[in-house]
């Protein structure tokens, strides 16, 4: 009897020791806290004219939050995926597909949506502000590619594996109709803006980038809209995402998407993102609203 009282006694000390590791590991999974917040993201145009612009959004994070920011730029989004698993970055603007692949590997929450402004045929802002966007396919006015069909066997300048509208979203797109990937010429492509001066130095035949990219060359390039024209617009896509790293601690995610919502209303913030990034202003988010770009992921990484 006493041995069988001794095992019901070391069991019960069992349950409630494994009890309280659990409960533990529960209240661990989202309490970390930052003391520096390292910002990260992936330049949609030339990385050298953005090193200026970083330090005022870090000074307006950082007054805002009340603990120094710093913020990097990435080389590409697989990058940024990796430091967000590893838990070197706290903060990333990340694209929906990469925000998709982080968050289904444990590795990101979703806090907001950047909002933008639509475009006109000539690359004008318009008054509407939109928290969606389209993936694009552009290419020379004179060119005989008229549709999606036209680009088998053409080279196509890409963006990343992992940029939705510079590759995802195309190719998805294309093998709706029975376009794969061995049917093209691709040419992987570092920026929007480097793409579409590939495509008018003709060394590309097609260039994919968001709805409307050139807008960012009319100033260099004033007569883009007249040498090029759109063969190709996509669905609606979530906007670009503000994303943390699944640990943080719930105070610290409302501290955070509140930062950035203040920052973007003022005039001084609004001009600082919209220089760096294009966003006008952000929505909250949350993650079913990325459903469907799962399953262009998926699309194209089964074929």
């Amino acid at each position: 009897m006493k041995k069988l009282l001794s095992l019901i006694v070391i069991l019960i000390l069992g349950l409630i020791v494994s009890g309280c590791d659990q409960t533990s590991e529960s209240s661990n999974k989202e309490t970390y806290q930052p003391k520096t917040l390292n910002v990260e993201f992936v330049p949609s145009q030339n990385s050298q004219t953005l090193e200026a612009k970083i330090k005022p959004l870090q000074k307006l994070l950082s007054k805002e939050l009340g603990i120094p920011v710093k913020v990097h730029i990435s080389t590409n989004y697989n990058t940024m995926v990796e430091a967000l698993k590893s838990k070197k970055i706290d903060v990333a603007f990340i694209s929906p597909v990469s925000y998709v692949i982080a968050h289904d590997q444990g590795a990101a929450e979703v806090l907001l949506k950047s909002k933008g402004y639509l475009v006109d045929n000539q690359g004008n802002k318009t008054n509407q502000l939109v928290d969606y966007y389209r993936s694009q396919i552009v290419v020379k006015k004179n060119s005989k590619i008229k549709n999606l069909k036209d680009l088998k066997g053409k080279t196509i300048g890409l963006q990343d594996v992992e940029s939705t509208s510079g590759y995802i979203y195309p190719l998805a797109s294309m093998e709706k109709i029975g376009i794969t990937k061995n049917d093209l010429n691709i040419q992987q492509l570092k920026g929007h803006d480097q793409a579409l001066i590939s495509l008018l130095n003709n060394d590309i035949d097609a260039a994919a980038t968001y709805q409307d990219a050139r807008t960012d060359l009319k100033e260099d390039y004033p007569k883009i809209y007249k040498d090029t024209k759109v063969i190709y617009r996509s669905d609606k896509i979530p906007n670009d995402t503000i994303s943390v790293r699944s640990d943080m601690s719930q105070s610290w995610k409302t501290k955070i998407s509140d930062a950035f919502l203040d920052i973007s209303k003022t005039k001084k913030g609004n001009k600082v993102i919209s220089d760096i990034y294009g966003h006008e202003g952000y929505v909250k988010a949350k993650d079913e609203e990325f459903e469907k770009v799962r399953n262009y992921i998926r699309k194209v990484r089964n074929n």
